[in-house]
Order: structure tokens, then sequence, then C-alpha cells
């Protein structure tokens, strides 16, 4: 954080840093406007394909009331190296991961606990961490909670089938059609992987967010524009992203498992972020999840102008919300209370 002559502000911090993490080199960006604040570990999703460059274009500001962590997962950003094992990336490691890193921030800064936001694929992470660690967690944000993909990829394919027949686009449908076996439950990993899935969400308004009608123009050029990365670690997020991560098994674990059925309660506050054109994580499953979770404090967050990433589509909401309920441990704002 700089002062008005551009200088790092006193009690402020801004790093890039590099810490070994389950024995292996992992980079993460941390900042803050006053290194006395709460501690926050932020999960990008993917997993470990890192969206920092949202942070830097959409500047939301959780560092207002933070000490940010933003990590970057094994096998992805400033965490990938030509020599990390493909096998290590795992659901399990990747938690294993999290709680170390939280475990390093609660040592570094002298807290005892701290707060945790995860998004899409970051969420399976943090559920686990804070499940099996809530001692170490003040509260779980979860922005885009995945609960079961398989289904959530299932409802999201017959809307797109839809939209391109009701838009008489010949060239989504006839994209579309060779995954039709998706609505009987086959070939869903497929689906879940392919260029024409990405491509389609975004024009549609479902994708990453509603107002993004691009991947190359919401997600591949911001990620060149970025400053915060040096040349060689933007090639890394890609190279990683189209070499390495395609070769490991995340994407059929995050296929295969039914997060939702594996935690029925948390010991922590949990609040969940949710857009209301978001089917890239469908919103009606995470809210069936929310309404099942046992939590000492619950609140469901309904987002009306965002698709897959309230947090940098309605910054202003989401920022209100965590001032005013997160950080009070209420749920004043919330939509659903049960």
């Amino acid at each position: 954080m700089v002062d008005i002559n551009g200088k790092i502000a006193e009690g402020s911090l801004v790093e890039k840093i590099f810490v070994k993490i389950g024995g292996v080199k992992q980079g993460m960006f941390i900042k803050s406007k006053n290194t006395d604040n709460p501690v926050l570990l932020y999960l990008h999703g993917g997993p470990s394909f890192s969206n920092y460059f949202m942070i830097e274009k959409y500047k939301p500001g959780l560092e207002d009331f933070f000490t940010v962590c933003y990590w970057e997962q094994r096998g992805g950003g400033l965490s990938y190296t030509p020599e990390i094992s493909k096998e290590s990336i795992t659901y399990d490691q990747l938690t294993s991961d999290a709680i170390e890193v939280t475990k390093y921030l609660r040592e570094r800064f002298g807290k005892e606990k701290i707060y945790i936001f995860a998004h899409s694929g970051g969420t399976p992470i943090a559920l686990k961490a804070v499940s099996e660690n809530p001692q170490l967690y003040h509260a779980y944000i979860a922005m885009a909670q995945i609960t079961n993909q398989a289904e959530s990829e299932k409802i999201a394919y017959e809307y797109m089938v839809s939209k391109a027949i009701e838009s008489d686009d010949k060239r989504a449908q006839n994209a579309l059609r060779k995954f039709s076996s998706v609505t009987q439950g086959n070939n869903i990993l497929t689906f879940f992987k392919s260029p024409a899935r990405d491509n389609y969400m975004h024009k549609m308004g479902i994708g990453t967010m509603l107002n993004m009608k691009s991947i190359f123009t919401g997600v591949f050029i911001p990620v060149w524009m970025c400053n915060a990365y040096s040349f060689k670690e933007k090639f890394n997020i890609w190279k990683s992203k189209i070499t390495f991560l395609p070769k490991t098994n995340i994407h059929k674990e995050t296929i295969e498992t039914d997060f939702a059925s594996k935690v029925s309660e948390l010991e922590v506050p949990v609040y969940f972020f949710s857009g209301i054109h978001d089917l890239t994580v469908n919103t009606s499953l995470s809210k069936e999840y929310y309404k099942k979770l046992i939590a000492p404090m619950k609140g469901f967050y309904t987002f009306n102008s965002s698709a897959h990433s309230p947090l940098f589509e309605e910054p202003a909401k989401a920022m209100k919300i965590i001032k005013e309920d997160v950080l009070c441990c209420k749920n004043t704002l919330s939509d659903l209370f049960d």
C-alpha cells in the first residue's frame, strides 16, 4: 500500500514471496494496509489456476480490512515448476498445503485464527481445511461453493443448448451437440474440460463474469497485462493451464466427488456468496447445500448482477457484507437464515 507520495505507507505491506509448502516452493502475494488487521487467506479457483490478475484489475478492497495472503496453489501461477509431480495435484494435497499456509500466516502475523475466503475450485479445499481444523479459522467465506459438479455441468449443458436453440445460434448448437450424452450423465468430464464449454459459458453470460463475454479479452489479455508477474511467471500461468493441469487428475476428481456429502457440519461461521447468473458452479446447488449445512452462524448472499465472481462483479455489496456481517459474526444482510 502506498501513500500520496508513492511510498509504502507505514504499517502496510506489499510483497511477493516464495515459501516452502508441502516440500515445494510456492508463491504468494501478501497485501495489507495495516498488518494489525485480521489475516485472510484467499484461495483461488481452478484448482491451481490463479485469478490474482482479477484482484489487481478490479481491486475489490479486501486489504481495507485484512492482511490478505493470495496464495497460488501448487502447480499453478507462482507455484508452477516443471519439477512438480502431476500426481501431487489432488484435493488432499492442496488441502494439506492450505493448512500449512494457514499455520505460516498465524505464526508470522501472531494470530491465533485467520479468515479463509475461497472461490470455486478453491472451495473444496477450504471446506476440507475448515472441517478438519476449525481451531485455525474465524470464519469461512465461499464464493461459488462447489457441491456436486457433475450435476452442475448437466444443468449448465441443458441451459446452454436451450439458449443456443432460442437464439438460433447454429455454431453453438453444433459445438454443443458433440456432448449430448452429458444429459444422460456420460462424458461429463470431457465436456467439463472442453474449450467449447468455456467459450459458450462466457458468450452466454454464465461464466467468470456476467459481462465477460470472451476468455481471450477477459482472462488471457489481463493476465499478460498484470504487472505483478514477471514475463516468465505469466508464461508459466498458461503453460500450467494448457500443458500441465490437463495431465493431472484434478478435473476428474472434481467431477467424480460429491463434496456436499463429505461435510455436513462446520464449527465456524459460514458465508456463501453466489451470483444468480452463475452456471459455472450452479447457484441452486450451492443454496441446497447451504440449507443442509450445520454451522454456528450462516449467511447466504445472492448477487443479482453477477455470474461466477461476485467479489469482482459487485465489490461494494461484497465488501459491505464482509464489513457488517463477516467481521461482526452476524448474518443481518443474508437472504437465507435457516
